[in-house]
C-alpha cells in the first residue's frame, strides 16, 4: 500500500526523501523517531501509522537506538520502497 500524496508520478530521489523527512524531526536532533515517522506517514494519508512506523524503525535501526539517523537512512529508503510502495531512486 503506497502512502498517498507523498510523491509525484516520477517518484522522488533519496535526497528529496531526506528533505521530506527533515520537516518531521520536531526535536531537531537529526534523527527520526518512531513517533516522528508515524506523524510523517499520517500526514500523507497513510493508514495504520503506528504499526507501519514501528516496523520501519525496527527495519532501519541497525544500532537499536530507537531512532533512524543519517547512517541508517538507506535502510529506511529500502523499507519505504518495499513495504510502503514508495518510488525512491538514487537520482
Amino acid at each position: 500500500m503506497a502512502i498517498r500524496g507523498i510523491q509525484s508520478a516520477r517518484g522522488m530521489s533519496v535526497e528529496e526523501f531526506k528533505e521530506w523527512l527533515k520537516q518531521f524531526d520536531v526535536d531537531g536532533d537529526g534523527r527520526i523517531s518512531r513517533g516522528e515517522l508515524r506523524e510523517a506517514i499520517r500526514r500523507r494519508g497513510g493508514w495504520f501509522t503506528t504499526l507501519k512506523a514501528g516496523r520501519a524503525v525496527r527495519h532501519a535501526d541497525r544500532d537499536n537506538s530507537g531512532y533512524v539517523d543519517d547512517a541508517e537512512i538507506e535502510n529506511l529508503v529500502a523499507f519505504a520502497q518495499k513495504d510502503l510502495g514508495m518510488k525512491i531512486s538514487a537520482w
